[in-house]
């Protein structure tokens, strides 16, 4: 029999992308509505890209998506 496939965590799949280097790539929170209360800088701030900072916590998020 053969050993039973894992699953890829769809959720963290439809939000991050790994980029070649093996770092999480998210979009930043804050930026779905009241954007007329935020500054200017704030805004731009949460429009850029970032990255998961913590190793530890992008391999579990690596295993997340491979499906382990």
């Amino acid at each position: 029999m053969p050993k039973q496939k894992l699953k890829t965590h769809k959720g963290l799949a439809k939000r991050v992308k790994v980029s070649a280097n093996g770092k999480i790539k998210h979009r930043k929170a804050g930026k779905g509505h009241l954007m007329s209360g935020k500054s200017a800088k704030r805004a731009r701030r949460i429009r850029r890209p970032a990255t998961v900072s913590s190793t530890a916590y992008t391999a579990k998020m690596v295993a997340a998506l491979r499906g382990g």
